[in-house]
């Protein structure tokens, strides 16, 4: 699937680990629940301007592709959200994939992206 222009090109790298709000823990523990329960790549959750929580999976379908955090924005829209306060993925990866990035992008320039591994580790927070 070819980027679009919006996509940056470059991965962002996770910045040293901060201390999580109780809110942001939340979302780790939303985010990994998605992740298990369909035994995906990736899972993710965000939260809006109003605290509302959004959790999904990724998504690998012949004709549809859509990273979790893609999809966890994607559903925070759909319901209405105009403004994400925090996101959080759980990956296997070391980076953050540029379309996830971008997606929180457009509705949050300065919402902080948390990394977790698996288990629940958080290994770093994309700010920008």
């Amino acid at each position: 699937m070819p980027e679009s222009p919006t996509v940056p090109a470059a991965r962002p790298t996770p910045s040293a680990v901060p201390e999580l709000s109780a809110e942001d823990a939340k979302l780790v523990v939303l985010a990994r629940g998605a992740r298990g329960r369909v035994g995906a790549v990736e899972g993710a959750a965000v939260r809006d301007q109003d605290g509302r929580t959004y959790a999904a999976a990724s998504v690998a379908l012949p004709s549809l592709t859509l990273t979790a955090l893609q999809l966890a924005v994607a559903s925070a829209v759909a319901a209405g959200a105009t403004r994400l306060e925090a996101a959080v993925v759980v990956t296997e990866a070391s980076t953050l994939d540029g379309a996830g990035h971008a997606a929180v992008r457009d509705l949050a320039a300065d919402a902080p992206i948390h990394v977790a591994a698996p288990d629940g580790t958080v290994l770093g927070t994309v700010l920008q």
